[in-house]
């Protein structure tokens, strides 16, 4: 019989460049996750613009758990476990829209405030629920940049606290005045935690994205911030420099590949700000002097950005250059969301996983732009199961696609003991694993 995962703390296996096999294998290590980190872990479970009348609802679920948040003021929300006290029944799925939940099974009713309205038949236990029996049980709740957070533990230090210091280094973004561009779902091959590290580190473009090093130096550095890490391009040459890597001189004149990576990026992923970045890109070509040094270049495609998001009546946040470099490019917020943000847009990633499955999870990705007040597009939640449909997804989300599968069975490997991280580049990787033993390992 074989012995029981047993977790260990951050002094154990993990280290900046090994992660072991078993974090995205194991079936035990899943069950430890389910027990240990989502019942205490704040997540996002959606935007408060999907919910944003009175009673609209959202439903969250991870692992075994689903949460249902409601909307219920105008900048009032609620959450609650997603089950009938009664006979244990789930109340919603997706989202909608209602003036009291409702249990289809035997008709028990409960107000927005989780209050208990209906019981049918209630004398016929003789006195003996109390409202407190028969209430809806509510979940921890907070928000911020226009997320709505949930956490099912009830001695949960608050949100702030537990996004510190990320959320520093991101509140000058106002993440909260973006809007969904656009939002899509599926179902991956692959443990949670592999979905999520296609997304958390650069190392990956200068093989997976080769098409790319035309445009980018690619070369990245990985800095952790307790739980939360993130990465940026600051030792890499100025956007629109062909990289090191792919040998050839040094680019003399970066206006052409910034507009190079601009058309590329919003024909292949059309993300964030992406069609705003190509109009600030064409007008580098058109008003910025050739032999112009980088840092000019970059100051004017930056100024266009802004001057089209002011003249369009979009807004821009006051966040200064300073600010825009020292948050990097590429946030992962522990446990499990991903953002690459920008003044006027964002390109976020989430990952759970799939019931008891490590090979399987389910996958979320959207685009947020930041849209004249009364101009934001309704959005709808797509989904494809066809991973290599570029169509639907783009060719730079097919191409991490591609990985995913492979990924998942390589590390089943009798000659794999653990992933190798690059302890430069990859460090969000390793930083993501130490804070995940710990709280698994936490009694």
């Amino acid at each position: 019989m074989n012995a029981p995962f047993q977790p260990t703390d951050s002094s154990g296996p993990v280290r900046d460049d090994y992660v072991p096999a078993a974090d995205y294998i194991s079936r035990e290590f899943l069950q430890l996750e389910k027990a240990r980190l989502w019942p205490r872990a704040w997540q996002m479970a959606c935007r408060a613009e999907e919910i944003p009348a009175v009673g609209d609802y959202y439903t969250y679920d991870i692992a075994d758990e689903s949460i249902v948040v409601v909307r219920t003021g105008p900048e009032a929300f609620s959450a609650y476990y997603n089950v009938c006290p009664h006979r244990g029944r789930r109340l919603t799925s997706g989202c909608g829209h209602t003036a009291r939940f409702h249990c289809r099974f035997h008709g028990w009713q409960w107000s927005l405030d989780g209050a208990n309205t209906l019981v049918v038949d209630r004398e016929e236990w003789g006195g003996c629920l109390t409202d407190a029996d028969v209430a809806l049980k509510p979940v921890r709740i907070e928000t911020w940049g226009g997320w709505v957070y949930v956490n099912m533990d009830p001695e949960a230090a608050p949100l702030a606290e537990w996004l510190a210091p990320a959320k520093d280094f991101l509140d000058p973004f106002d993440l909260a005045g973006l809007r969904y561009q656009w939002r899509k779902s599926t179902i991956l091959p692959c443990n949670w935690k592999v979905a999520l590290e296609a997304f958390n580190e650069g190392y990956h473009v200068q093989t997976t994205h080769r098409q790319m090093l035309e445009y980018m130096d690619d070369v990245t550095v990985s800095h952790t911030h307790g739980r939360h890490a993130m990465f940026a391009y600051w030792e890499a040459l100025p956007m629109g420099s062909r990289s090191r890597r792919i040998g050839g001189p040094l680019t003399d004149d970066i206006r052409p590949g910034i507009l190079a990576y601009m058309e590329d990026m919003a024909a292949t992923l059309n993300a964030g700000s992406s069609v705003r970045a190509v109009h600030a890109a064409r007008r580098v070509m058109q008003e910025v002097a050739p032999g112009s040094s980088p840092i000019e270049v970059l100051t004017a495609f930056g100024g266009f950005i802004r001057e089209d998001a002011v003249n369009s009546g979009a807004g821009f946040p006051p966040i200064t250059p300073q600010e825009i470099y020292a948050a990097g490019i590429d946030w992962h917020l522990f446990p499990n969301q991903i953002m690459l943000q920008s003044p006027t847009g964002l390109l976020g990633y989430r990952a759970r996983p799939n019931g008891d499955d490590p090979d399987s999870c389910v996958w979320d990705v959207y685009s947020l732009q930041r849209y004249p007040p009364g101009q934001e597009p309704q959005v709808v939640q797509e989904w494809s199961h066809d991973l290599a449909d570029e169509a639907f997804w783009g060719r730079i989300l097919c191409q991490d696609y591609e990985n995913m599968a492979d990924i998942q069975r390589g590390m089943k490997s009798r000659g794999f003991a653990g992933s190798r991280p690059n302890p430069v580049q990859e460090r969000a990787v390793s930083n993501f694993h130490r804070a995940l033993h710990d709280f698994v390992a936490e009694d």
